[in-house]
């Protein structure tokens, strides 16, 4: 990376794909970001294949209890999903909690058949805040999805659609207690096995993305130096106090 080229959303997502969310998650906390990034209690549903990570901008999608005051959205959020995006699902705060399954909506928000238009429409992942339904039609596209869990009802009869390209609030608990993340439409959200990151695209995001080969070439250096037999503080403080 450098500094003088200005980078499209395209190589930015081909460029963070190259990388685990752990390698991000590491050059976020350099620039101040104490969770990395981290979007907590999603499990993988369906892999991420011939590619570190699922990359894509947020395109985003929120859900309501049926009685909210806000109207539906009339269009199909699914049909407007745009290339190399990763759609994210959520719901109100009024419908989440900070324990297990984190929502208090038990139909799943998100099926097969969304994954199928999503994929058809280039989209690179989809990241549901709440129940999904039909993994093996997400397994079997190869489609990458994360929940927090799983479910059979549609979310019809529940709950409908109040907004698109929207933040998406997120309630978390962390070690200064309870506290909400937020998910902007077009941050990049950055996804693998060990879960899903979330990256602003600000005045930081260049020197991230400079970091980051950066870090994970000096982590190599630690890793040969503690096979070794160097004991690894002093591994890591020699190489990344280079980089």
């Amino acid at each position: 990376m450098t500094r003088t080229k200005v980078l499209t959303t395209k190589e930015i997502t081909q460029f963070l794909s190259k990388f685990t969310p752990c390698d991000v998650s590491d050059a976020l906390n350099k620039h101040g970001v104490a969770d990395g990034g981290f979007i907590p209690n999603l499990q993988m549903r369906s892999p991420v294949i011939g590619r570190a990570s699922a990359v894509g901008k947020a395109y985003t999608v929120l859900y309501a209890p049926k009685s909210d005051p806000r109207p539906s959205v009339a269009q199909a959020y699914i049909d407007s999903v745009p290339e190399d995006s990763v759609v994210v699902i959520g719901l109100p705060l009024s419908c989440q909690t900070t324990a297990a399954p984190y929502v208090t909506v038990n139909n799943a928000l998100y099926g097969g058949l969304m994954s199928t238009r999503a994929q058809y429409r280039k989209a690179n992942g989809s990241v549901i805040l709440g129940r999904i339904r039909d993994l093996d039609e997400h397994n079997n596209l190869q489609y990458p999805v994360w929940s927090y869990g799983v479910g059979t009802s549609a979310p019809g009869p529940l709950v409908k659609v109040v907004g698109v390209n929207v933040p998406l609030e997120v309630k978390v608990c962390g070690i200064e207690g309870e506290s909400t993340v937020t998910i902007n439409p077009g941050d990049y959200m950055v996804g693998d096995k060990n879960g899903v990151v979330r990256v602003a695209d600000d005045e930081t995001l260049h020197s991230v993305l400079e970091y980051i080969p950066k870090r994970v070439d000096a982590d190599s250096k630690v890793s040969e130096d503690i096979k070794n037999g160097k004991p690894a503080a002093e591994a890591q403080k020699y190489w990344r106090s280079r980089i």
